[in-house]
Order: C-alpha cells, then sequence, then structure tokens
C-alpha cells in the first residue's frame, strides 16, 4: 500500500507524540491494559462459575472506560459476548448476536452476504452507497470499518463482540452517533495452542476453523494466526440461471505477530477474506405489472436473469497496535490501520428474467486511520485523552438497466478526510459517587465527485457495454466541511458494592456530506430564480445534491444490581434521545425530461424524539442438584422503543410526520435463555434453547403491508458435551426450529400516495417522485435464515 503525505504526517506526528509522552515520570500503575473497549474476562471461579457470560455467578470484568471494571460498575449500557459463550450458541456470524441483544437490528443488507445494515435504538444506515456514513460503528480489533461492505463478520478466533448503546466518541475512534459493534480477536499469550473446530449441518453446510499460537522461546515473540473455510449449499435456487440462491462460499485468514514483555507491548496483524457466494436474488412479492407472471411460492427462489458482473468481494486490511507502561501513572497506545475492499455485485431489483431494472455495481473502498492515547491513573482520578485521523475513498459505481435498451449510470467517487481530540475523565468523588465528563472535537471534509448519465442501445462503458451517451444528467465536483464539538457527562452512586445507580447526556454527531445518486437534470428551483434542472443556478444543484450534518442528545438513568450472591444479576436503563436533521436517504423512480429513470432523494427529516427501555437479566435458578458442577440458568432481555419523528419535511415541502415512522426499529425486541449444564461421566453437558421476539418492522419510513415484516419469534437450541478438561467438545444446534419465514429487507420503486403509502398505479405526471421504475414495477424482499441444523466438533491442544 502506498500512503499519501498527510498518512505519512499524521504517522510522524503520532510516533512523536508517543515519544514526548513517554517521558512521564514513573510512580503507580494503570490498570488500562486490554486493547478495546469492554473487554470481558471473569474472575478465577471456583467449582460451577466459568467463563461463560451466562453464567451469572461470575464476574464479569470490562474495560468500557479504558481501565478494568466489573460490569457492574460501569455507568454504560453494554452487552458482552465472550467467544466461548458464542461457540456454545452456534452462532454464525455477527447478525446472530441482534436476536439477544436489546433494541439492536443487524442484518445483511439485501442482495449480499456480507454487507452490513446495522441499527441500535432507532439510529442507523441502511443504504450502503458511498457518500453515506454508519450511524453505528463497527470495530475490527480496534480499527474502524468505515464503510459496511465486508463487515458481516464470521464468528472464529473471536475473543469477544462487545455492544455499546448510544453515542460514542470521548473515549476511542471514530465518533458514531448510534453506538458501536467490536470483535475483537484472541491475544497469543504466552502458551502454545491449536483450537480446530469442524462443522457439518443442512443445506451441506460445511465449515472448518482453526487457529494457533506459539510463542517463540523466552523472546517475548509469539506468532498466531486462524483461518476459515466456510460453504453452504443455497436455501433456493435462481431459476433462470440455475445458480443456488442464498448459498455460502468464503474463505478468510488472520495472522498476528505479537511482542510482549515487560512495559511494551506490540501486536502487527492482518486479515483476508473473499466471498465467492453467488449474487441474492429477491423473492418478488407482486405479479409482473406487464407480463402478469405471478410470485414464486418458494421465498428462496428468485428469476433474476442478470449474473454480470460476477459476484465477488476481497476484503484485507491489517493493523499495529503499541502499547506502553511509560510510567506507573501513565500508558500510551498507538493504533494503525489500513482497510481495503473490492466489491462485484449483479442485482435483479425486478427479480424476472427481463432486462427491467437490473443493477449491475461495483464498491471500491480503501481507508487508513491512526489512533494515539495517553491513559492516566493517579488516586480517585481516571482519564485519557486522545487523537484520531481517518483518510477514506469509496467509490460507488452502477448501471441502471432499464427497458427499451435504456441505462442510467450513476459514479460516485467519495473522499472522506476527518481529524478529532477526545478526552474524557472520572473522579471518584466518595467511594459511593463518581463524576464523568468527556468532550469531543471533530473536523470532518467530505469531497465527492458525481457522474450522471443516461445511455441508449446498451449498458455504460464501466461494465463493458456499448451504449451511446445520451445525456449527460450530472458532472458534479463538491467539497463541504464540518465541525463539532460534542460532550459527554456522567453521575454515578453506589449505595452497596454490588448496586449502581447512574444518569448520563452525551451528544452525538455525523457529518453531512453529497447523495451520488442524484440527477442535475432534476433540481428544482432552489433560489426562486425561475429557472431549474441542469441548466439552473449551480447553487441550487449543490443544494440538491447536499444533505446536513445530523445530531443526537442522549439521555440515560440505569441501575445495575447483583443480588443474593449475585445469583441474580440485572440492568435496566431508561434512555430519551433528542433526534435532529436526521438523514434519510433513499431513491425513488422518475420520469425527467420524459425518460423514465430514478433519482436519489436524501432528506434531513428535522426533528425526531426516540425513548424506551431496556432490560437485561439472568439468575442461577439452582445449583449443584445432580453434582457439583450442575446449574440450571435463566437469562432475558428485553427492549422498548417508541421513535416518532415530530417534522419530517419532503420533497414537496410538506410536513409528512404523522405518516413516517422509523426504519429498522422495532417497538419490541425480547429473549429468553433457559441453559442446563449436567455432570456427563467427567465431562459435562451444556443445553440450551432461546426464544426471541422482534415486533413489527416497516422496511422504510413509509408503510408499505406487502414487505412491512409483521411481530415474529425465533427458536433456537444448542447442546454441547465437554469431555473432560475440555479438550474435545460435540454440538449439535438448531437455528428458528420452527422454519419461520421473515422479511429482514427488501427493494420498493412503486409509485405510492406520499400521505397514505397507498400504491398509485397511474401516477399522474408533474412531479419527478411519482412514477414507478420499470415495466414490470419493483417490490422485492429478502428474507432471514430458514430451519439450520448442524453438528460441531472441536478440540484443542
Amino acid at each position: 500500500m502506498a500512503f499519501s503525505t498527510a498518512q505519512w504526517r499524521v504517522a510522524l506526528f503520532s510516533g512523536v507524540a508517543m515519544a514526548a509522552l513517554g517521558s512521564v515520570p514513573a510512580t503507580a500503575q494503570t490498570n488500562a491494559n486490554d486493547d478495546m473497549g469492554a473487554a470481558v474476562s471473569a474472575s478465577s471461579a471456583p467449582q460451577d462459575e466459568s467463563d461463560n457470560l451466562s453464567d451469572p455467578g461470575s464476574v464479569i470484568v470490562v474495560t468500557a472506560r479504558r481501565r478494568e471494571e466489573r460490569l457492574q460498575d460501569v455507568p454504560i449500557a453494554i452487552t458482552a459476548y465472550s467467544g466461548e459463550q458464542l461457540q456454545q450458541s452456534g452462532a454464525i456470524d455477527i447478525t446472530d448476536i441482534a436476536q439477544t441483544t436489546p433494541s439492536v437490528t443487524l442484518e445483511p443488507s439485501r442482495g449480499t452476504n456480507n454487507t452490513l445494515t446495522a441499527f441500535i435504538r432507532g439510529v442507523g444506515q441502511q443504504d450502503p452507497v458511498a457518500g453515506f456514513e454508519a450511524g453505528v460503528g463497527i470495530y475490527l480489533d480496534d480499527v474502524y470499518l468505515n464503510r459496511p461492505q465486508g463487515a458481516v463478520l464470521e464468528i472464529y478466533d473471536v475473543e469477544r463482540i462487545e455492544v455499546l448503546r448510544g453515542p460514542q466518541g470521548t473515549l476511542y475512534g471514530r465518533n458514531t452517533i448510534g453506538g458501536a459493534i467490536k470483535y475483537v480477536t484472541r491475544r497469543l499469550g504466552d502458551t502454545p495452542r491449536l483450537n480446530l473446530r469442524a462443522t457439518y449441518g443442512t443445506y451441506n453446510q460445511a465449515d472448518i476453523t482453526a487457529s494457533f499460537a506459539m510463542p517463540l522461546g523466552d523472546s517475548g515473540f509469539a506468532i498466531g494466526g486462524g483461518g476459515a473455510v466456510l460453504s453452504r449449499d443455497g436455501f433456493g435456487t435462481n431459476l433462470t440461471t440455475g445458480l443456488e440462491n442464498y448459498d455460502k462460499q468464503i474463505r478468510a485468514v488472520r495472522g498476528s505477530i505479537e511482542y510482549d514483555r515487560g512495559p511494551l507491548f506490540v501486536r502487527l496483524s492482518g486479515d483476508y477474506t473473499d466471498d465467492n457466494s453467488n449474487p441474492r436474488g429477491g423473492h418478488r412479492l407482486i405479479p409482473g405489472l406487464s407480463s402478469g407472471i405471478q410470485p414464486l411460492d418458494d421465498v428462496y427462489d428468485t428469476r433474476g436473469g442478470l449474473n454480470d458482473p460476477k459476484q465477488d468481494v476481497e476484503a484485507y486490511g491489517g493493523s499495529l497496535f503499541m502499547e506502553l507502561e511509560a510510567g506507573n501513572y501513565v500508558t500510551l497506545r498507538s493504533i494503525t490501520g489500513y482497510r481495503k475492499d473490492d466489491s462485484a455485485t449483479p442485482i435483479d431489483f425486478d427479480a424476472l428474467p427481463a432486462v427491467d431494472v437490473d443493477v449491475p455495481a461495483f464498491y471500491n473502498n480503501k481507508q487508513f486511520s491512526q489512533e494515539v492515547q495517553a491513559l492516566f491513573n493517579v488516586g480517585n482520578f481516571n482519564g485519557l485523552v486522545g487523537f484520531y485521523y481517518l483518510d477514506a475513498n469509496a467509490r460507488t459505481v452502477f448501471d441502471v438497466r432499464l427497458p427499451g435498451g435504456v441505462t442510467a449510470l450513476t459514479f460516485g467517487d467519495v473522499d472522506t478526510e476527518t481529524y478529532a481530540v477526545f478526552a474524557d475523565a472520572t473522579y471518584d468523588i466518595t467511594p459511593q459517587f463518581a463524576l464523568s465528563v468527556g468532550g469531543r472535537y471533530t473536523w470532518d471534509e467530505r469531497s465527492s465527485n458525481i457522474n450522471r448519465a443516461v445511455y441508449l442501445g446498451g449498458g455504460s462503458p464501466f461494465f463493458g457495454g456499448t451504449g451511446s451517451l445520451f445525456v449527460q444528467q450530472t458532472d458534479f465536483d463538491g467539497t463541504r466541511n464540518f465541525k463539532k464539538f460534542t460532550p459527554r457527562a456522567s453521575l454515578s452512586f453506589k449505595p452497596t458494592e454490588d448496586h449502581l445507580l447512574y444518569a448520563s447526556y452525551s451528544k452525538g454527531f455525523k457529518g453531512g456530506g453529497f447523495d451520488p445518486r442524484g440527477v442535475g437534470s432534476a433540481a428544482p428551483d432552489l433560489n426562486g430564480n425561475g429557472v431549474s434542472g441542469a441548466q439552473g443556478d449551480q447553487d441550487d444543484i449543490f443544494q440538491f445534491f447536499t444533505f446536513d450534518p445530523e445530531t443526537v442528545d442522549a439521555y440515560e438513568i440505569g441501575y445495575k444490581g447483583s443480588f443474593f450472591d449475585r445469583r441474580i444479576n440485572v440492568g435496566i436503563a431508561a434512555f430519551r434521545s433528542d433526534y435532529n436533521e436526521v438523514q434519510i436517504p433513499g431513491s425513488v423512480g422518475a420520469t425527467v425530461n420524459g425518460q423514465q429513470t430514478f433519482v436519489g432523494v436524501t432528506t434531513n427529516a428535522g426533528r425526531a424524539r426516540i425513548q424506551g427501555l431496556e432490560f437485561e437479566g439472568n439468575a442461577v435458578v439452582a445449583r449443584d442438584f445432580a453434582g457439583p458442577s450442575s446449574r440450571f440458568n435463566i437469562s432475558a432481555t428485553a427492549g422498548y422503543l417508541d421513535a416518532e419523528y415530530l417534522q419530517f419535511i419532503d420533497a414537496r415541502g410538506i410536513d409528512v410526520a404523522d405518516n413516517r415512522a422509523f426504519q429498522n426499529t422495532p417497538e419490541f425486541t425480547a429473549s429468553g435463555t433457559l441453559s442446563l449444564s449436567l455432570p456427563v461421566g467427567q465431562g459435562y453437558v451444556d443445553a440450551s434453547t432461546t426464544a426471541a421476539y422482534r415486533s413489527k418492522t416497516q422496511q422504510f419510513e413509509l408503510r408499505n403491508p406487502l414487505l412491512d415484516q409483521p411481530g415474529y419469534t425465533l427458536f433456537d437450541a444448542n447442546v454441547v458435551w465437554h469431555a473432560p478438561g475440555d479438550r474435545f467438545t460435540l454440538g449439535l444446534h438448531g437455528r428458528n426450529l420452527f422454519d419461520k419465514r421473515y422479511i429482514v429487507s427488501g427493494y420498493n420503486f412503486l409509485a405510492q400516495n406520499p400521505d397514505t403509502g397507498a400504491f398509485v398505479p397511474n401516477p399522474a405526471n408533474g412531479s419527478p417522485y411519482t412514477s414507478t421504475l420499470g415495466s414490470e414495477g419493483v417490490l422485492t424482499a429478502y428474507y432471514g435464515n430458514p430451519r439450520q441444523v448442524f453438528v460441531t466438533a472441536g478440540i484443542k491442544f
């Protein structure tokens, strides 16, 4: 990879800062010795206590505030999963944790296996095209992933996954307005190990994962790595191309070199993933408007004829993590990251053989980031200061192929450069009262090059097409700068060692940008000069493409407590978020200058309010009833979200807030898990069953009775036998046991009444935002996985 001058400058600055801070004199050691976020561990547990987070008897330790604390002592809403817990539950990828995490939605984004749609407490981002940042931050070993492509991380060689709800930004990395999800791989340690795991199940699911660690003598160095080969037949078939639909073909590898000696820890790591799964075709929900072709009976079958370019997703990156205990008061960290991903994907929107809203697409993303931190621990004071830099490029290119040989090309190339300084501090006023304050100042610059053109007689040259350029609708370059200070504060009270009450406030911020799908010739007369479209005032076109930053003021009160010698643990949070200038990206069918096309319509919705309650609890109902290691546990989670738009100005300038709802935000989420551990010979068996409920979910802000998903419940079960010493495990896992069909995403390019949501079969001319796109109409759904049953076998050396 080649670094720009600015990147070298930032890296050099970071190194100088580390050296300067390293000269601080030493007197007392900090406890902030983990690499990131809410690190999870359990205390050395007697008898039936273990590292499994589902065991209420264990003491869970986190470093969400960059120092070791018991989970119940941290005034932040956190859900944490250990690698062992994820294996016990049969989790396949990062989206599986959403079932048991309140107020969280994680799904693959429409036509892919690996592009992530993430929402926390109603805040997120569904559109994966360049120009839009995620509302939820995804981190891989301290490195923020700027784009959602390749972010559906497979679960192997994982130390833990952490979910932090609410705005983040005063403790690490990128500012994120909705929350953060962190995927942390294992450190190598000083003990040789080799772990192997094999899986076989329905739909010929055949997975093999392996990881190893090898210390290099007494040098302090160690090498390690892991790999995965993940394959599965499709849940259905593409009846036009003959390809399997919803299959999986993924190869992934990670490697690292670590040095851990005295006050210095260094880890150089890299990873590579190649996804050669077939394109994921959707299920039509309506008959063809022109042909009358009826929807298929099997929701996993499809008829889409587009298979060019061949689907392929390649993602790779590396990071350099350095930590130095520069003194007994100070720990220094440097986190350098580079990532790149390239995706080629064909999306057949109408899911029919004819060329009618067929979309071949390329996504190309790369990023460089640098972060430095200094952590302080002096008596009753704990704090940190940090600096963050990100230089990222995202390019999205796609054709929209319409009947009659018409192709609408969209090319968007977006550069993002951001700097931030942040600080956070906690002071223990008394053994019971603690005050935390923090702040972040962010500078964002976003530059976009946007090209929209119409070709006749074939596709655009980006996809090897031979069409002739008919009209250049957009040729636009623009740059916008954003800056914002975002504070945080919390006050906590511990009446006893096992009980915590807290109140907090935090402000979240996400910068604005440009919609690469905008059509300049459709730009309205925003300056009132009587001229619109591509010939109008350039300021009009600039305003038409741009959208403003969004902010949220988040308030939370919470309680965490343990009862009966920690056999019962509960966490309760009540929160309210005042959400302003909400970014709503989307695209609609349009008729521009008599030509059918589509137009990107990104709205700053004005104002919204999100409020709710969350509960997480677990209890040891019985223990030692069938031997010294027997145990029966109950765990439960629940989330209630009341999300409401207070102002939503549409393209007509009308406030339609009463007729809009939050997408991907069910009002209720809940889960319950029963788990039983019994001794069997010298080993033991862990059995568990989980029911997870989600209430009605809208895919878009305007309701759609065919595409919106009613409430549903999924049931899973797991039985895992552990041999003596836990060297060998054998498991049986069932997911979605009752084979529920449920929609997770979709496309809608049917004309709808903007006030009622009713379909408009013959929209009137005059508004560029009321056309049905294509001759057959697009109302296509993608579904969650059907019932899967699989066995696993693991061995540890």
